[in-house]
């Protein structure tokens, strides 16, 4: 059974960090991501990781955000540095298998304010 469990979410205020968890199991996963959904907006990608190690980043956190895996624990982390108030959502880890079929976390809410 496929599980994407997510953590970390919370407030925090500008300019301050926060590393969010994705703990994937159950199947081997081709690439494992984070999307975002703000009110009102369309869900949008951050960040993927593949299996291979390579990353993509959307450009509006290039510089700012780091995807990374440790394998041992199955778990992928976000560390996001320098957060702006456009980093507001609710923030859902996604993981892929192959053939391709899309798994989706429970979401987690970020919220970047004074």
């Amino acid at each position: 059974q496929v599980q994407l469990v997510e953590s970390g979410g919370g407030l925090v205020q500008p300019g301050g960090s926060l590393r969010l968890s994705c703990a994937a199991s159950g199947t081997f996963f081709t690439s494992v991501g984070w999307y975002r959904q703000a009110p009102g907006k369309q869900r949008e990608l951050v960040a993927v990781i593949y299996s291979g190690g390579r990353t993509t980043y959307a450009d509006y956190v290039k510089g700012r955000f780091t995807i990374s895996r440790d394998n041992a624990n199955n778990t992928v982390y976000l560390q996001m540095n320098s957060l702006k108030p456009e980093d507001t959502a609710v923030y859902y880890c996604t993981a892929r298998t192959y053939p391709p079929s899309d798994y989706w976390g429970q979401g987690t809410q970020v919220t970047v304010s004074s």
